[in-house]
């Protein structure tokens, strides 16, 4: 998954149901005025998960859209021999739960205490068929997310086993909106599986930046990125070493 850009919006009323949401100026109903969002707001509810508790499972009917407001979310497909493959973090901010058939194609689970709003994918479309502007954010939104598969499948395909794991640091970052360090809610395991690669391959190449000097491994969930710039080489291909 891959978060919209950063919107600079005025601030809600204190009374406003949205005044206190950190993730308005990403969401995808970030695009609504604030009567519109009041209403918006007024079409769902809340739901709140626990590290490891699941959303929905592959193959569970698709009859609900969610807006991530805090926490993480991995998405996890099963393949026909059993082994599974992570197809995506789904972060603060990002939209969750559009599927063109009636089922959902993989399943999400919570990395760690998630909170999101909750509406109904019918009350949801009404909603927007109404409102020309989150219509057009949702279409902008499903461009977006065409990007970052096809910027995936380069990754898979045609990167370095050190070019995949920076690339995902920097990308986490940019989602993050952060420029020095990086908060991975997901184990290395997942990252591995994220990315086609071994947790060992993962480790391994996360103790040869830290040898380098270009990160730091403040905690095990936490790393400073000590150089962007020779970062941002390595995962443009610029340096293999």
């Amino acid at each position: 998954m891959a978060s919209l850009p950063a919107r600079a919006l005025p601030d809600l009323e204190p009374r406003h149901p949205c005044a206190g949401c950190t993730v308005r100026d990403t969401a995808v109903c970030g695009v609504l005025g604030s009567d519109d969002l009041a209403d918006f707001k007024a079409c769902g509810g809340h739901q709140s998960l626990g590290p490891g508790q699941p959303l929905f499972h592959e193959g569970d009917p698709a009859r609900e859209v969610y807006n991530v407001t805090g926490g993480a979310l991995k998405l996890v497909k099963l393949l026909a021999d059993g082994r599974r493959q992570i197809m995506g973090f789904v972060l603060p901010g990002d939209f969750l739960g559009i599927s063109l058939g009636g089922a959902h194609a993989f399943s999400a689970e919570a990395l760690e205490p998630t909170q999101m709003c909750r509406f109904s994918r019918a009350r949801f479309a009404d909603f927007a068929d109404s409102h020309s502007t989150l219509e057009r954010e949702v279409y902008r939104l499903a461009a977006h997310e065409l990007a970052a598969a096809q910027a995936q499948m380069l990754l898979l395909g045609r990167k370095s086993a050190l070019e995949r794991v920076v690339s995902f640091l920097l990308d986490l970052a940019e989602r993050q909106k952060q420029r020095r360090f990086v908060d991975l809610p997901m184990s290395r395991t997942d990252i591995a599986d994220y990315l086609g690669l071994t947790k060992e391959t993962v480790s391994r190449v996360l103790a040869q930046l830290k040898s380098r000097r270009l990160v730091r491994l403040e905690a095990l969930n936490r790393i400073e990125l000590l150089d962007r710039a020779e970062l941002a080489d390595i995962a443009e291909g610029f340096t293999c070493c």
